[in-house]
């Protein structure tokens, strides 16, 4: 059985396409369709609902139902407000970060097509040190080249546009990926790696396995909610990024003891379900997969949260990945983290099939 998963040059094709592909939240079509066209290759049935969550289903007969779920949208800015003399004010969509916002590309996503254009900055020879000024939302700018309100509408650009950045995929040092686009498409990544995994070692599950990558997360975790309420699944399974808190500038008493490269994060928190966890340690101890902890204390801040707490309760758990530099357009994480986790929850689903009555016989 091919448990020890690696990376190969056709997985690095599509992550890098799923990647490079635009998925704002609210508008995550384009990742969508990437990510579909990839995953009908492995599963019974495919579909999304009403907003955009793409839902892969094996075994969908079954009534037992356990779910493996990412997000597929990435933070970005609207065209807030055009000033009259042609430059452009922003509002965030999701926690978009303004100090790094500064003299970056972006393209504005119009019914005409793209229109490229820069976040502008004062030249550093204009600021008086007696009066420095540092990026805010409210003075951070996109300049497109008009000079005129007139000749940006008549590109297309209007209030409510949305603008991405365009960094593209990268590998780094061999064993680092670089995105704009990680939180959390490498999640998406993940759940579809798994899925071919199981469909080539030819595992027969005893329950419903529904593979969703769903919409809206950073700004509410509202395509989970969603889904959780339609699917009505027993078992959630969460992948997400979390902080590598060995970069500078990091307190690890606050936010824990995190590194890329040693292994997947479990997650400690009251949506995570503790007889559920301890499956997941359980399987990473026994097949020697090296893991890492992280208590989220109230919260974890990912869709865990609206997948446990929905219908009448969901048996759930976090699996995250560690990531450096997180909601800028240089996210890292490591290789050897994203091969780890693939094989965890491949695993794990496994020992689920063994003992699927201790979940799904309870509650009826």
């Amino acid at each position: 059985m091919k448990n020890n998963y690696c990376i190969n040059n056709d997985s690095i094709k599509f992550l890098k396409k799923y990647l490079d592909g635009v998925s704002p939240s609210g508008e995550e079509t384009e990742g969508q369709k990437i990510w579909i066209n990839h995953m009908k290759n492995y599963v019974d049935k495919i579909y999304t609902d009403l907003y955009g969550t793409a839902v892969g289903v094996i075994n969908p007969k079954s009534p037992h139902k356990l779910i493996i779920e990412a997000h597929a949208d990435e933070i970005s800015w609207y065209v807030n407000y055009i000033t009259e003399n042609g430059i452009i004010y922003v509002s965030r969509n999701g926690g978009s970060d303004h100090q790094i916002a500064t003299s970056k590309k972006v393209i504005i996503h119009t019914k005409k097509g793209p229109v490229y254009g820069v976040f502008g900055w004062p030249a550093i020879h204009t600021r008086k040190p007696s009066d420095e000024k540092y990026p805010s939302v409210g003075n951070i700018f996109v300049d497109i080249g008009a000079s005129t309100k007139n000749e940006v509408i008549n590109l297309g650009v209007h209030v409510g546009c949305m603008i991405t950045y365009p960094d593209k995929f990268f590998i780094m040092n061999n064993n680092y990926f670089v995105s704009r686009a990680l939180d959390n498409k490498i999640g998406g990544f993940i759940i579809a790696e798994v899925t071919k995994m199981l469909v080539e070692n030819g595992i027969n599950l005893q329950y419903g396995l529904y593979i969703v990558n769903s919409v809206q997360e950073e700004i509410g975790l509202k395509g989970a909610k969603v889904i959780s309420k339609a699917i009505n699944p027993k078992i959630a399974i969460v992948t997400d990024v979390t902080h590598d808190t060995s970069s500078p500038m990091v307190d690890k008493k606050i936010q824990g003891d995190i590194k890329c490269g040693l292994g997947p994060v479990i997650g400690y928190a009251p949506s995570i379900h503790k007889d559920l966890r301890e499956i997941i340690i359980d399987t990473a101890e026994y097949r020697n997969i090296c893991f890492q902890r992280l208590v989220s204390s109230r919260y974890t801040g990912t869709d865990t949260d609206a997948f446990a707490y929905s219908n009448k309760g969901v048996c759930s758990a976090l699996i995250s990945i560690p990531l450096r530099y997180m909601h800028t357009t240089v996210e890292i994480v490591h290789k050897n983290d994203v091969e780890k986790t693939v094989s965890l929850i491949f695993e794990t689903l496994q020992e689920i099939n063994k003992k699927h009555n201790l979940f799904f016989t309870v509650n009826g």
